[in-house]
């Protein structure tokens, strides 16, 4: 550090066990960047000189420069070095043996102090280039040297360079850099570049994020999501791929980045109450508005010309960073995201996400101690449920513009090393059985029998483990619920998208109920919601998990048929006999009232051989009997209607419903006059259905046009399907598949011309 020259103001905190140096450089007069400024490299290695146990190293300049554990404790290594040689060893204030050593080194001190007190903390490459280079000069003068005592002289320098050529070897640095150092050319900081690459964010954001991709990583693929780009990296003999997301904060210009830091001091200053977070999108709209009117105000005092579009996306921006959750809500905007994950303590290792097409992918983003915590009592106030030693876990939902997710939050003393994440995202709009088939989860014959167990009012369990997509699942099968059903649903997270069935028509009311896992709140226990659900009339009633004391008030529900309408629920377990298990002996429901379980679906991710893909797929499909008297397994309670074929990989029908020996679905028909006592009838309309089905994804893929998957679409065919079986019954005395599935045909093709048109 030149003398005179103020020292760099700097903290210590602690992330984890972990030391962070943060060093304020907002009046050093170069930029901060170690790879790209030698003064700034000095200055960060005479400090770790003094603070040896540093983590990790941040640097602000109105950008935080985040250098990881890796890189700085490379640069920690020199910075030992530079202390031993300075200490320890007094190489600058070496006397020698002999009145010639001392008048030599006095000659070489000169070099030596631009070695150590230049070169070593400022250009540690060039040091080790220049000491190997003296070195070299030094041995050939050494074998010329006829003096005796100036030869004992040069040798005891070669062995004090040659010991800090040794030191320098040893570091991570140099080994890196070795092969690459010959013809170095001194204040060259391309190799640095290529080793010291930051987190760089703006200062209003504590989340790092890894602006450039890796230099030996491949892309392999690439997009856009609203104002985010996304690319997804793969390096060399790495199994999880690289999700790199650059949202748009990072390509703002240093004006806007001035307005948003100021804008965000100014509302810093508001601190929203508690009942407010109970409101989440009024608290957003109207810090949007402040924002929005404050940006612009603060843009005309600087004389910053900014558009329209240019405001709504610093308003946004500056949203996401005072009432919002950061670049979590970047992540939802994308619908390939299927998970996101943020393990304690945070800000050691980055967020992961499952992707849908490149399954579990790390992110470069390194979410911050501050920021979980803020995340954390916003999710608590907002939920209106307790976070803390008594109750560590927090079940919730989020809801943001472009995403919605279920939350798990843990926090001490479960989670001994702090707070931790778990987002599960969930579909903005329903998911549909043709949307599963598209993505070969289940086949069109499911679909088709599916559809037939809804219509008959059956008691269906959707069984699977986590991640399975249970719950989407379910959705699918809401959706082949006809519209002038009433629907009550129940769940302890919101997870299935009631605002989007309602959109669509459907006569569908939700209760919210408390988690299993919270203790005694003011919400309504799940047993409570069950039975109260029965007092409100003729309804379909669809439980979003089975998880404790409800059960046993869902199959009250099942044994009265909920007045004769479907009854569903999910449930986790790997194939029927573990959910008996999980029902029977785990939640104590009696083995009579189990009876009253219609059907049992289990969808579990599959795995490609090589382990690095995952598929979901619905494995099974399986009926309940009604004779059995104490164990299902060995009394011969499940029968297989479906069996997964791994070979296949598909879902297939098995003899028993191929010869109609299902009880069920006989049961189904004996309430219909035109199907009761003939299978062959039955099984034409179950056909019939999967026809319809495949008939519309066949469309989508040949139009281009996904959309006709979608849950407002398929309502709509399901309702002509409906229709058109009625008014063929009507005027043919029979229900004709060939000409039902023509007329419905027919008015597909017509509504596929207007969306065209």
């Amino acid at each position: 550090m030149p003398p005179g020259e103020k020292r760099a103001e700097y903290t210590l905190s602690k992330e984890g066990a972990e030391e962070v140096l943060k060093i304020d450089a907002n009046s050093w007069p170069h930029i901060p960047a170690i790879e790209d400024d030698a003064q700034a490299m000095g200055r960060v290695v005479e400090l770790l000189s003094q603070i040896p146990s540093v983590y990790r190293l941040i640097i602000n300049q109105r950008r935080n420069y985040s250098y990881g554990p890796d890189q700085t404790k490379m640069l920690a290594e020199i910075a030992a070095i530079y202390n031993y040689l300075m200490k320890a060893k007094r190489a600058l204030t070496y006397g020698g043996t002999t009145e010639t050593s001392l008048a030599y080194f006095n000659e070489r001190n000169p070099a030596l102090q631009y070695l150590i007190l230049n070169l070593l903390t400022h250009d540690p490459l060039g040091c080790y280039a220049e000491t190997k280079r003296l070195l070299r000069e030094e041995k050939i003068l050494h074998q010329r040297e006829t003096n005796g005592a100036l030869k004992e002289a040069r040798s005891e320098f070669i062995l004090l360079m040659n010991e800090i050529a040794l030191l320098l070897e040893k570091t991570r640095l140099i080994q890196l850099t070795k092969e690459e150092l010959e013809g170095y050319h001194l204040g060259d900081r391309s190799l640095y570049r290529t080793i010291f690459r930051p987190m760089i964010t703006p200062d209003f954001m504590f989340t790092r994020v890894m602006a450039q991709p890796p230099i030996d990583a491949e892309e392999v693929d690439a997009y856009s999501v609203a104002d985010n780009e996304v690319s997804i990296f793969r390096k060399r003999n790495e199994v999880s791929k690289l999700y790199h997301l650059n949202p748009p904060e990072f390509r703002l210009d240093e004006d806007k980045y001035e307005l948003l830091q100021l804008a965000r001091n100014v509302l810093a200053e508001y601190r929203p109450k508690e009942k407010e977070f109970l409101e989440q999108d009024k608290v957003r709209r109207t810090f949007f508005n402040i924002g929005r009117d404050l940006l612009q105000e603060l843009a005309q005092n600087k004389g910053i010309n900014l558009t329209y579009q240019e405001l709504e996306q610093l308003a946004n921006i500056l949203v996401r960073y005072t009432v919002g959750f950061g670049l979590i809500e970047a992540l939802l905007q994308d619908d390939r995201i299927q998970d996101i994950t943020i393990n304690s303590p945070v800000g050691q290792t980055p967020m992961f996400i499952v992707h849908q097409d490149h399954d579990e992918c790390y992110t470069n983003i390194v979410p911050s101690r501050e920021d979980a915590e803020s995340w954390a009592t916003k999710f608590r106030l907002s939920s209106g449920r307790p976070l803390d030693e008594a109750n560590p876990v927090l079940d919730t939902e989020l809801t943001v513009p472009g995403g919605r997710a279920r939350v798990a939050i843990l926090s001490n003393p479960l989670s001994p090393s702090g707070v931790a994440f778990a987002l599960r995202r969930q579909r903005d709009k329903p998911w549909t059985l043709p949307l599963f088939m598209q993505r070969k989860m289940l086949t069109p014959l499911a679909a088709g029998l599916l559809s037939f167990m809804i219509d008959g009012g059956r008691s269906l369990l959707v069984a699977g483990s986590r991640s399975a997509g249970k719950t989407s699942l379910m959705s699918s099968l809401i959706v082949e619920i006809m519209r002038k059903t009433r629907i009550v649903l129940i769940e302890d997270t919101l997870e299935v998208p009631i605002d989007e069935f309602r959109k669509i028509g459907y006569n569908i009311q939700n209760m919210k109920v408390r988690s299993a896992l919270t203790a005694a709140t003011s919400e309504l226990a799940a047993e409570e919601g069950v039975r109260t659900s029965l007092r409100l009339g003729d309804s379909a009633l669809v439980v979003g998990e089975v998880r404790s004391a409800e059960a046993k008030s869902l199959y009250e529900a099942m044994r009265i048929g909920a007045l004769a309408n479907v009854v569903m629920g999910t449930i986790h377990g790997s194939d029927p006999y573990s959910v008996f298990d999980r029902v029977v002996n785990d939640l104590g429901v009696p083995r009579t009232s189990f009876k009253a379980t219609d059907a049992i679906i289990v969808v579990n991710p599959i795995k490609s051989a090589d382990g690095l893909k995952k598929m979901k797929r619905l494995v099974q499909i399986s009926e309940v009997r009604k004779t059995w008297e104490k164990d299902p397994l060995q009394e011969g309670g499940f029968l297989d209607l479906m069996k997964y074929n791994a070979a296949m990989d598909e879902l297939q029908a098995t003899t028993d419903l191929l010869n109609g020996d299902s009880e069920i679905l006989k049961s189904i028909a004996s309430n219909v006059p035109e199907w009761a006592g003939s299978w062959d009838a039955v099984w034409e309309n179950i056909l019939l259905r999967a026809q319809i089905k495949k008939t519309l994804v066949d469309f989508a893929e040949i139009s281009k046009d996904s959309s006709i998957l979608e849950a407002d679409f398929v309502v709509q065919s399901n309702d002509v399907f409906h229709r058109v079986s009625d008014s063929v019954q009507e005027e043919s005395g029979s229900l004709d598949n060939k000409r039902i599935f023509l007329e419905w045909e027919s008015w597909l093709k017509k509504a596929m011309k207007l969306r065209q048109a």
